[in-house]
């Protein structure tokens, strides 16, 4: 393992002038400093400024000179504990800043902007160290609230007139994303606080995120850690909810503290204890069904982390953004986070039919041991009357060594299957699973809430872009034609998709998933961001969307393929990783295979990396939720001519 370099800034004593004084943050770096010594034997080399001496020139020159010694295998942390502020955006940050505002550090003499600290963050990144920042400040939210919990003050300054322009875009910062790991305190659109901890003053968020490291095993993630500071801070009553970034998972998110190798996450979801007590961080926002039958769905733990081998919760309530569970047979350690995969799914599910005969009894019997354990497929349920046909339905059809699956109305959902085995009939039951979850996303339907309507999505020609969206066909679909060879420039439609929060007051978190025709579901484009009152998210940060055929369509007078563009809208995150799925292949893996567990149990897992039909041109308070789908087509005009 190689160094840690680790800069530290804590400020209580800010001049009148700056900001209100504070009373926590010494203590905040006092004691991660302490902790960081315990964990490296002294080893790490740290370097602290503290009140007066933290200015903004103290801060730059620290990360750059300090922190910027790290090397390649080396580690680089910062640490900020004080006062945040934030101002409007303007000009090109609106693309970027979709809540209309840029954040600021304020520093004792002043703010330090989020992207002036994010470029030397990243400067430091490019030297080849893994570089960690850790804030516990505010970052956005509004004046001090009159209704403050007992005993707590915000971290957050109201900008003064003098710092404006100060959390503008600066020339020659970098535009690519973020090359270090942030742990932040809140929200964009939260207070964070302090108060009284363990006999001590406090960051909330410090208190909590040290109190996890030390509860936590060596190989411990930062999401794992995040996750675990989260819930410390909910049991505590307290209103803040920290955020990692960048969160994606399998990335800088899923590796250990401090350093190590990129590490597969090893759930997808995680078990905590809140306030509530233990919860799954996922719901009915993610397509789990509440109500009657909702107990069916349980989740295993992955890995020791030191739970007995195939220890399980059971689901007791499901909420939009998590589900409270019991664990079933086994005590987990409250002040632990365990990584957990779904196991068994209670939804109401797809229903298949299949003429009686000895096909009929192989399909039966693979639906039957499909499941967890081998018990029954969760999304599946064979039927024999129409009268028992559910709102998805599958009708399965064999002919001599073959089986097509179709809809009510005979249509093909995919190519015909070999069917002349156990294992073929398998092999169909991983197609009618597959379909069965792809609908169920595309299908995802909130009940009626506040949040309907409040965020618009337009769809505009990227060669019209100050022209008007497009609108719907006779059918429903907007329509993006391909241009008619020889015409300069690409073939392929190119469209900008923004995301309108029409709300006047409501901050609001929004992802837009791509569902193709191949049955394939993928967030990339919109991945889950705050859209502040009155502001525009922008798919891809503002880069062009490119609609084109798959790879296996031929670009002839005629072809064309289907998208599904599903908006997602909730007060608060939604965990985006149950939202992937890979195209369905009938020469790949099915889904035993896919998921690496034996049992067979379908999982939310991450696409498979390669091209997408709709991707970039080559080179408030959890519990409400509202879903819109538009539907899109992308074709190639029968005449050859673009539309």
């Amino acid at each position: 393992m190689g160094s840690i370099h680790t800069f530290m800034a804590g400020i209580n004593d800010y001049p009148s002038e700056i900001a209100p004084p504070l009373k926590g943050c010494v203590n905040d770096v006092t004691e991660a400093h302490r902790l960081l010594s315990a964990r490296t034997a002294g080893a790490a080399q740290v370097r602290t400024v503290l009140d007066g001496a933290a200015t903004v020139a103290a801060v730059e020159d620290g990360i750059r000179t300090f922190l910027g010694a790290a090397g390649p295998g080396d580690t680089a942390l910062f640490w900020f504990s004080g006062h945040g502020t934030q101002q409007v955006a303007t000009g090109p940050d609106l693309l970027i800043e979709a809540t209309g505002f840029n954040q600021a550090l304020v520093c004792a003499d002043g703010p330090l902007p989020d992207k002036r600290l994010g470029a030397l963050l990243d400067a430091v990144a490019a030297r080849g160290a893994h570089v960690v920042a850790v804030l516990d400040c505010c970052y956005s939210g509004g004046a001090s609230r009159d209704d403050l919990p007992e005993g707590l003050t915000a971290r957050f300054a109201p900008p003064r007139p003098e710092w404006a322009g100060a959390g503008g875009r600066e020339v020659g910062l970098p535009q690519g994303p973020a090359r270090h790991v942030l742990l932040a305190a809140s929200r964009l659109d939260q207070l964070s606080y302090e108060g009284h901890y363990g006999g001590r003053r406090h960051g909330a968020f410090t208190y909590a995120l040290l109190s996890a490291v030390r509860a936590a095993g060596p190989d411990a993630t930062y999401r794992q850690l995040l996750s675990a500071a989260d819930a410390r801070v909910q049991r505590s009553g307290g209103r803040q909810r920290p955020v990692l970034y960048p969160e994606t998972p399998a990335g800088a998110a899923d590796l250990p503290f401090l350093g190590g190798a990129v590490a597969q996450a090893a759930g997808e979801h995680l078990l905590r204890c809140a306030a509530q007590g233990w919860e799954v961080d996922c719901g009915t926002g993610h397509g789990l069904r509440d109500g009657e039958g909702a107990e069916g769905t349980e989740f295993g733990v992955v890995g020791p982390e030191g739970a007995l081998p195939g220890a399980v919760v059971r689901t007791r309530s499901v909420r939009a953004d998590r589900t409270l569970v019991a664990p079933v047979g086994w005590a987990p350690d409250p002040e632990r986070v365990y990584p957990v995969s779904l196991t068994a799914l209670a939804t109401p599910p797809a229903t298949v039919s299949v003429a009686e005969g000895d096909p009929a009894e192989l399909l039966r019997a693979a639906v039957a041991s499909h499941g967890p354990g081998g018990g029954p497929a969760p999304l599946l349920r064979v039927v024999d009357r129409p009268e028992e046909y559910g709102d998805l339905h599958f009708r399965v059809v064999v002919r001599g060594d073959s089986a097509r699956v179709l809809g009510r109305d005979g249509t093909d959902f995919v190519a015909p299957l070999p069917f002349a085995s156990d294992g073929d009939a398998r092999r169909v039951v991983d197609c009618l699973a597959h379909l069965a979850r792809w609908h169920q996303l595309r299908d995802l339907t909130s009940r009626p809430s506040v949040l309907d309507n409040l965020v618009q999505v337009e769809v505009v020609p990227w060669d019209a872009a100050d022209g008007g969206p497009l609108v719907p066909d006779g059918s429903g679909d907007l329509v993006c034609s391909y241009a008619p060879e020889g015409t300069p420039g690409a073939r392929e439609p190119w469209v900008s998709i923004r995301l309108h929060n029409r709300s006047p007051h409501r901050t609001l978190w929004c992802v837009l998933l791509d569902l193709t025709d191949r049955y394939a579901a993928d967030p990339a484009l919109f991945p889950g961001h705050f859209i502040g009152p009155g502001r525009t998210g922008y798919a891809l940060d503002g880069d062009p969307v490119q609609l084109s055929l798959p790879a296996d369509r031929a670009v002839v007078p005629g072809a064309e393929c289907r998208d599904w563009l599903k908006l997602i809208v909730a007060e608060g995150e939604l965990n985006t990783a149950p939202f992937r799925l890979s195209a369905w292949d009938p020469d790949g893996p099915g889904s035993r295979e896919a998921s690496g567990d034996p049992s067979g149990v379908l999982r939310f897992q991450p696409a498979a990396a390669g091209p997408r039909e709709a991707g970039p041109v080559a080179g408030g308070v959890p519990g409400r939720w509202a879903t819109r789908t538009i539907a899109l087509r992308t074709v190639v005009p029968p005449t050859g001519r673009g539309v």
